[in-house]
């Protein structure tokens, strides 16, 4: 990633009428940080978006996916149809942040940014509401469910949000602590991974630790596994090409004097290029059958796909590419290495239509908001909030080649 120093924020250019809607936007992305809710369980915050979308006059769907919602905005002009996509839910993570938003739901914490995305797809929709006379075509805002898992996107999807009118490119994106405020990553073609999971479940014979000539040590089984499926990726993929398997739970046994019986692995596989998609799972299943079979063990092996890699258009790619350069004003701050196998289901919609997902950068260590994704004190400088709405908006201009001024 990046390690370009934080740009001054006083150089973005963000438009007077969004930085008036800048600390309403705080407001609700803190109000929204309080009251977390994990996949398909997005209940308050379903409501909190649905009630602020009627506070202007916005009639959104509700329902989706259980509680994803749409809103379509149409402007008094003809044009294209544009989508914006937003996700709403949070983690199972206890927030150690002293701050005065911090989540009140015990156990449950916006840790990954997704509060910031809905607030600024809210207040995306906000200005434009506010200026439909000057909009071309229509503006679809999808506020997904469950990115975090199971994924929201591929059911809303098939329930059609995409249609009623069909939707003619997509742009997303994501504040990233790994980039410094004042940077955005965006780049044609895979931005991020696929994310697979899978689970190995081993069946050997347990007995004393004394005696291991009568048993089938699962222990052992299982290291061996877990040490030949580093050889995927370092022997079985071209050293050009990107991908991880990585193993995040091994559990087995009880006491130590007792060769466990049974052993449990669980992992996760990434990658970029879509040619490896029907690969690792075979792969795997080569090796831990023929690691079993030479240890006498039987195995389970339960090997899922999740989501796809994130593949920007580059036509769209270029648009946003160069729209960035306008808010942030500073050629440095727009880099195109910033790749990462973090898994995201905006991939599902960008296999629809094409588009575009950019990481907005979102990180300044002066003030200690620079904690990685996921970690219990992540928390993010707010000001890259109206810039996230600058960007959606300036966007919008570009695409459609009207502007709002």
């Amino acid at each position: 990633m990046s390690t370009i120093a934080e740009t001054d924020i006083e150089s973005r250019k963000i438009r007077p009428e969004i930085k008036q809607l800048e600390q309403t936007i705080i407001d609700w992305r803190r109000h929204l940080h309080q009251y977390p809710e994990l996949g398909f369980l997005e209940i308050l915050t379903g409501q909190f978006v649905e009630q602020k979308l009627r506070e202007i006059g916005l009639e959104p769907q509700t329902g989706i996916a259980k509680t994803g919602l749409s809103v379509l905005i149409e402007g008094d002009l003809p044009g294209p149809t544009i989508a914006l996509r937003a996700d709403m839910d949070a983690l199972p993570i206890q927030e150690e942040n002293d701050v005065i938003y911090r989540s009140l739901h015990r156990g449950r914490m916006h840790a990954c940014g997704h509060d910031g995305h809905t607030a600024i797809a809210l207040g995306t929709a906000y200005y434009l509401a506010a200026n439909r006379n000057r909009l071309s075509g229509r503006i679809k805002i999808i506020f997904q469910p469950a990115e975090e898992g199971p994924g929201g996107a591929k059911p809303m999807i098939e329930q059609g949000v995409l249609k009623n009118p069909d939707v003619d490119v997509i742009l997303g994106l994501h504040l990233s602590n790994n980039l410094p405020l004042g940077v955005v990553g965006v780049r044609s073609g895979p931005i991020l991974g696929a994310a697979d999971i899978f689970h190995i479940k081993i069946q050997g014979k347990g007995g004393h630790g004394a005696l291991p000539h009568q048993t089938v040590d699962s222990v052992v089984v299982g290291a061996q596994i877990v040490t030949a499926l580093q050889t995927i990726v370092s022997r079985n993929v071209d050293p050009i090409e990107s991908a991880v398997v990585t193993i995040g739970s091994f559990q087995a046994g009880s006491a130590p004097n007792v060769i466990a019986d049974e052993a449990k692995i669980s992992g996760t596989v990434r990658y970029f290029n879509p040619k490896y998609q029907n690969y690792f799972d075979k792969r795997i299943a080569a090796i831990v059958s023929g690691i079993c079979q030479g240890q006498g063990a039987s195995y389970e092996l339960d090997y899922k796909r999740y989501y796809p890699p994130v593949i920007n258009d580059s036509e769209i790619t270029k648009i946003v590419s160069e729209i960035a350069l306008d808010v942030v004003e500073n050629e440095h701050s727009v880099v195109s290495q910033c790749q990462i196998l973090w898994g995201e289901d905006m991939s599902f919609f960008l296999q629809e239509v094409q588009g575009c997902f950019f990481l907005l950068g979102s990180a300044n260590q002066t003030r200690g908001l620079d904690y990685p994704h996921h970690h219990p004190r992540f928390d993010f400088d707010e000001a890259s909030l109206s810039m996230g709405v600058e960007m959606f908006v300036r966007f919008i201009e570009r695409y459609t080649g009207k502007t709002f001024h």
